[in-house]
């Protein structure tokens, strides 16, 4: 090689660092791959929450949201803080004790509601010692993620004669009224299941009258049960969801129905079920509803395609849109490629 050749050759090495920054700088950062996809703070792709995380419910205090669900990792009630309803920490077990009529190990389907400032209501499942049955508990705190605290000797409501009580869900309808649904554990003990209801106390903490039933397993969908509700209210419409089947199959889906009040009558949608599995998600269901910058949500859980009813990862969280399309919520997945965060 020449001394010109040289000179050449070097001054071409020093170039190529400044060259490849330029490109750098002026976004031209070469091809990506399937395996390493270029992030994009504005896009997010489900599952929001990848480890086991089942029965999950979440409210908005200030900016942050709270999410809850059913016991794991040696907590009771599991709970999970996040600024944008996709990127969860956790944040400790929102009920470290439990009463002295229930048992640890089976602490399921917690929910949360604000009724004033400093007064959150925690509503779970837990193991009745007496009863020998799942029965729902309530605890209060004066902060969202707690510690909660329930002081109360016996469960809140315990049908031990129809297999246990389990998935209260709190609702406050726009009159202000309170009401607490639940399901009867009926699957336990063959027998049916029914989604129940009964209003409560202005503080959260007693039932209020007698309860009534609205609806029961009827159409081939469902198989065994129905369970898991939550009442949402649009445009003065009243409705009912709710998951059906087997939880650890992928026949696991979710349903709705339209209620006149909270005490029904209550009418099954024709078009059920509007959250199924399909190639990227399965049994999705038991999920809850938030509304944020005037778009809806579902959170719901749901199994990897092929691994139902294990433990690792299990059931992983999942967040979709919902629209709302002459009267009707239409559940934009499950989704398995990214789309714009809420």
């Amino acid at each position: 090689m020449t001394a010109r050749s040289w000179r050449r050759a070097a001054t071409a090495r020093a170039a190529a660092p400044l060259a490849a920054a330029l490109l750098l700088a002026a976004g031209c950062a070469g091809p990506t791959t399937p395996s390493a996809p270029r992030s994009d703070a504005r896009m997010f792709t489900n599952p929001v929450v990848r480890t086991n995380a089942p029965d999950p419910q979440a409210i908005r205090v200030g900016q942050t949201w709270y999410l809850f669900h059913t016991n794991g990792g040696g907590r009771n009630v599991p709970v999970l803080t996040s600024p944008d309803l996709v990127d969860w920490a956790e944040a400790g077990d929102a009920l470290p004790e439990l009463p002295g009529w229930a048992n640890r190990g089976k602490t399921w389907a917690p929910e949360a509601i604000q009724l004033a400032p400093g007064h959150f209501v925690l509503y779970y499942t837990a193991a009745g010692r007496e009863a020998g049955r799942q029965c729902v508990g309530r605890a209060v705190a004066s902060a969202p993620e707690g510690p909660y605290r329930d002081d109360s000797a016996t469960p809140l409501v315990c049908q031990a004669e129809l297999g246990g009580s389990i998935d209260a869900s709190p609702y406050r309808d726009d009159d202000g009224s309170l009401w607490l649904l639940w399901k009867n554990d009926g699957n336990a003990v063959r027998m049916d299941t029914w989604i129940w209801v009964q209003r409560l106390s202005a503080d959260g903490l007693r039932l209020v009258g007698e309860p009534t039933p609205l609806l029961t397993q009827t159409e081939p969908w469902e198989g065994a049960l129905v369970e898991g509700p939550f009442f949402h209210r649009r445009d003065g419409r009243l409705y009912l969801f709710f998951a059906a089947n087997a939880y650890n199959r992928k026949v696991y889906a979710e349903g709705y129905a339209v209620c006149e009040s909270p005490t029904g009558p209550c009418v099954k949608a024709a078009e059920n079920p509007i959250l199924r599995s399909n190639a990227v998600a399965s049994g999705p269901g038991h999920a809850s509803m938030v509304v944020k910058d005037g778009r809806t949500w579902l959170l719901y859980h749901a199994w990897p395609p092929g691994q139902e009813g294990t433990r690792d990862p299990g059931r992983q969280v999942w967040l979709d849109e919902v629209t709302w399309v002459d009267g009707r919520p239409v559940v934009h997945g499950p989704t398995g490629s990214p789309q714009p965060r809420p």
